[in-house]
């Protein structure tokens, strides 16, 4: 596996678990962080090892406290739009990765933090998480897919009322509105589930897992979903797994998928 200034990797039963690690600025996001994730995600999708993803935060104030305020202090009009694109871009190959990728968010998720969290496929928080866009405190707005991303999980409404506020919030309000999967009480128990969820999903054929995540994310972008969804469904039938899914179950027996 590569090595990592800002974030560290460990590899266990297909799972990869990326965790990102800035203990002194609350794991924000800086651009060579940004960088390596982005790194981090390319690598994994050529992997053949790689199964599924978990990202995380290290230690258990934060998950990601948000964008480095360090570096958005020294933005212009002629660098800013490259920055929150390269934050856009990074994020958006997490987002199409075609390999499950959780989210396990422990402690602060806020702005870019939160905008993570929001581009992996599943979000699992344990009870100490906050969440919020809190950018409009800085005369900002979310620039990392946020206003796109809370708009699709959570509804119009309470997305604008969460951004323009930049309140916080809870993670069992996260919840009940939509914007996280489960919560649990500790950040043993939140690795614990992630684990237990992405073992259950690798579990299945992968190529039918990645065309999913593809089909559901059709339904958010410029596309006809629906036809994605049959294009799809009719390239499942020509893979090994399809007949080895099918005949399994005529069989009684538990499939053994290959990826093929």
């Amino acid at each position: 596996m590569s090595l990592y200034q800002n974030l560290s990797e460990a590899l266990e039963n297909g799972i990869l678990t990326i965790t990102i690690s800035r203990p002194e600025s609350l794991n924000a996001l800086n651009t060579d962080t940004i960088d390596e994730i982005r790194s981090a995600i390319q690598d994994a999708y050529d992997n053949k090892e790689v199964k599924g993803i978990i990202i995380t935060g290290a230690g258990e104030k934060s998950f990601v406290a948000g964008a480095d305020i360090k570096e958005i202090a020294d933005l212009n009009e002629l660098n800013a739009r490259k920055f929150a694109e390269n934050g856009q871009e990074t994020f958006s190959l997490i987002e199409q990765c075609e390999k499950p990728v959780i989210a396990a968010v422990n402690g602060f998720a806020l702005g870019g933090g939160c905008e993570l969290a929001m581009a992996c496929h599943i979000r699992i928080a344990s009870e100490n998480a906050k969440f919020g866009q809190p950018e409009v405190t800085l005369g900002l707005i979310p620039g990392y897919g946020g206003t796109q991303r809370l708009t699709q999980l959570v509804g119009k409404g309470k997305a604008l009322e969460l951004i323009t506020t930049g309140d916080m919030i809870t993670a069992n309000d996260a919840k009940s509105i939509g914007l996280v999967n489960h919560v649990v009480e500790t950040q043993e128990e939140l690795m614990e589930l992630s684990k237990k969820i992405m073992t259950k999903i690798i579990s299945k054929a992968p190529l039918a897992v990645g065309m999913a995540i593809n089909c559901v994310n059709a339904f958010y972008v410029e596309e006809n979903g629906y036809q994605t969804e049959a294009n799809s469904f009719s390239n499942c039938t020509k893979t090994k797994d399809f007949q080895e899914g099918t005949q399994a179950f005529i069989e009684k027996r538990k499939p053994e998928f290959t990826g093929e």
